[in-house]
């Protein structure tokens, strides 16, 4: 790194408008927080961080363009960003064909390595492994499958598929929608799956038709006798529906708001006194916010944001993380991660009913993919997840 006192550019990749424009908000807000603090403790080497966002209006090709304005012309030292995987898959050759490095700040369906990034989120050994063995357990074993038409909800349908079969469970169907799905491609999924009556709707619909998928299973009864899980409906989503439609749903996610580690309360009072109070905190915010702090303050170490060399620094440093304890994996690139399923309440907040008392190792490629591989992990508090 230069010992130029100019200030340290760093692009900030998520949109503004477009279907998931609502999650990537709170992924900018907490970038842009993170890097106030950063600012506030001296910089990096002394030099201020200046965040360089243009609105990439949830549309992949506009990602790779901005990718390549933000590297080539804007002068960034480095990416941090990305929410869906088609928008992410389209910017890892940008930084690849440019020796850039790219922090994915979401969890995605694993499956992937490029030396070039450094993968934030959550992988499926980190929540699919633990919702799919609750919900067995505890709900059923008949399974309707439905989500967006992009990698991670087929990606993440194919797992679930694999576990359910491996417990002699049963898929009974799997349907997918496009991104701005209309109402009656929703209505018409609801009806079968009201005619199917399977135990548990996997879902895995992203963006605004998230809200109204929810609103007409509602309609239709279809949440009376069956449960709902998703790893995608956070409380960004559940702050676009209306009040108590989705109480009782389960996610399976790294993070809640109600996570009560003291990390996480000042994390919460920063966001909401910078942000507003009812602005929505989720899973993507609190990997922006941590990848952020992680990956420039490794760069600091290093030297350098050189990808080889940021992997090499984040390997040597553990993060005090909202969700608890975090480090890089310097295997795969991905993080040692707290897995949870939180349960919905009548405030539109989580209740933690299951979660993991150590980090967990991330395994990208699900070598290890049966039920008993997540099991020892877990301290499960079944009085709680029967309420």
């Amino acid at each position: 790194m230069s010992d130029s006192k100019e200030p340290l550019r760093i692009g900030a990749l998520y949109s503004q408008t477009g279907r998931t424009a609502f999650v990537e908000r709170t992924q900018l807000n907490a970038t842009l927080l993170a890097i106030e603090e950063i600012n506030a403790a001296g910089g990096i080497c002394g030099r201020e961080v200046v965040p360089v966002t243009v609105d990439a209006q949830s549309d992949p090709q506009r990602f790779s363009r901005i990718a390549e304005h933000l590297l080539d012309e804007a002068g960034v030292a480095m990416l941090i960003g990305c929410y869906m995987t088609n928008t992410r898959q389209a910017v890892v050759p940008v930084v690849e064909r440019r020796g850039a490095a790219l922090a994915y700040a979401a969890c995605y369906e694993g499956f992937e390595y490029s030396p070039n990034v450094v993968y934030g989120g959550a992988v499926p050994n980190q929540h699919i492994l633990m919702l799919a063995r609750h919900l067995m357990a505890n709900v059923g074993k008949r399974f309707y499958l439905v989500g967006t038409r992009y990698t991670f909800p087929i990606e993440s349908n194919r797992v679930m598929m694999t576990l359910v079969a491996e417990q002699d469970g049963q898929t009974v169907a799997e349907r997918y929608v496009k991104l701005d799905a209309e109402r009656s491609e929703l209505a018409a999924i609801v009806g079968d799956i009201k005619a199917k009556r399977p135990d548990v709707v996997f879902c895995t619909v992203v963006g605004e038709a998230a809200s109204l998928f929810y609103q007409l299973c509602r309609d239709a009864g279809v949440m009376s006798d069956t449960a709902i899980a998703s790893l995608t409906i956070t409380e960004a989503e559940i702050a676009l529906m209306p009040a108590g439609l989705a109480e009782g749903h389960l996610t399976a996610a790294t993070y809640f708001q109600t996570i009560g580690t003291a990390a996480n309360r000042q994390f919460v009072r920063n966001y909401k006194a910078k942000f507003g109070a009812h602005e929505p905190l989720n899973a993507m915010a609190e990997t922006a916010y941590g990848l952020t702090h992680m990956v420039l303050a490794a760069g600091a170490r290093a030297g350098s944001f050189a990808p080889a060399a940021l992997r090499a620094a984040l390997g040597d440093q553990p993060f005090e993380a909202p969700q608890g304890t975090v480090r890089l994996d310097a295997d795969n690139s991905h993080f040692y991660l707290w897995p949870r399923i939180g349960r919905v309440e009548a405030d539109g907040q989580f209740a933690i009913i299951e979660e993991s008392p150590v980090a967990v190792k991330p395994d990208p490629y699900l070598i290890n993919h049966t039920l008993a591989d997540c099991e020892p992990t877990i301290a499960f508090n079944l009085r709680t997840a029967r309420r």
